[in-house]
């Protein structure tokens, strides 16, 4: 009898019988619901690491809380999945979690946040250029004003995260030298509409027409800033109101460009869930990725954008 079990066996292996199971991937998100675009972000990452496609994707969604996040890298770590893919949360405190990932043989992939982390202890990176976004944004504040005197009042995403970093960091470089700008205030938003329309509504009473540019980080930030001026009676957009700079470019938002109510809205491509999901593919056959990897991206302008450009939008 166990030498007919043995046999069958053998022959139920050789037949292909017992195939490989899906892929596991631990996807550490920072906070599944903050925004549009991370909404965005995480329905891609869904879709393309599903069950259809071989995988099977373990999401942790730290609630933009850095310590449980770094803790759900290493259930994931403990749970001995095949990839890890992490949206950080905060730039730093990765160090000893991902030295625990590479002497488990886990790869890392880094999506949208950079790190401060040895480029050694994850295998690619693949997201925006944070800086060179508010670049865009701050060379077009620079053509609206010309040498005239603006006063800019910048709504942070949220503190110590890369997109922060690097959009607050082109502002203030822009700010230094344009000796014509000056840096009303400047607090972070939380990525929140409601938090900030407070914090908007609360700069309104202490610097009124002063405010000649609003430098919010993302769409919902923006969409908070427009209500208030807005409720304030303040003119927003446009060639003659206050100027409104924003990033994400989700779909809702460039509609709102076309309006004119947002006069920049400079483009953070959410949909990373493909990107990860072909170099998974190429990591499988043993095909290693370049170790950055920005996408492309642009930036829309209320004067120029079209219709046929919002429509064609697939977020």
């Amino acid at each position: 009898m166990k030498k007919l079990f043995v046999v069958l066996l053998v022959l139920t292996v050789a037949a292909g019988v017992f195939a490989a199971g899906p892929i596991v991937v631990g996807f550490a998100q920072c906070k599944a619901d903050e925004s549009d675009w991370r909404i965005a972000n995480t329905k891609s990452m869904q879709a393309s690491l599903s069950a259809a496609n071989g995988y099977k994707m373990i999401l942790a969604d730290s609630n933009n809380d850095a310590a449980k996040q770094v803790a759900d890298v290493q259930g994931f770590i403990d749970q001995e999945v095949d990839y890890i893919v992490i949206a950080a949360v905060n730039m730093d405190g990765w160090d000893t979690v991902l030295k625990n990932a590479k002497a488990a043989k886990i790869p890392v992939i880094l999506v949208d946040r950079t790190i401060n982390a040895s480029p050694d202890l994850y295998t690619c990176w693949v997201g925006s250029d944070f800086k060179a976004e508010g670049v865009k944004a701050t060379d077009w504040i620079a053509k609206r004003f010309g040498s005239n005197q603006v006063g800019i009042v910048n709504l942070q995403g949220q503190l110590g995260s890369s997109a922060q970093v690097g959009r607050s960091q082109a502002l203030q470089d822009a700010v230094a030298k344009n000796k014509n700008w000056t840096l009303l205030a400047q607090q972070t938003g939380d990525w929140s509409t409601p938090e900030s329309k407070d914090i908007m509504t609360s700069w309104i009473r202490q610097y009124g027409n002063k405010i000649g540019c609003v430098y919010a980080e993302n769409d919902n930030m923006a969409d908070g800033a427009i209500q208030a001026l807005q409720e304030a009676g303040m003119k927003v957009g446009g060639k003659d109101g206050v100027a409104i700079i924003s990033f994400d470019a989700n779909k809702a938002y460039l509609q709102m460009t076309l309006k004119g109510t947002i006069n920049v809205d400079v483009e953070c491509n959410p949909l990373h869930g493909p990107r990860v999901q072909g170099i998974i593919s190429n990591l499988q056959k043993g095909i290693q990725p370049s170790k950055t990897m920005y996408v492309d991206e642009a930036a829309f302008y209320y004067d120029t954008i079209t219709q046929a450009i919002v429509d064609g939008r697939s977020y």
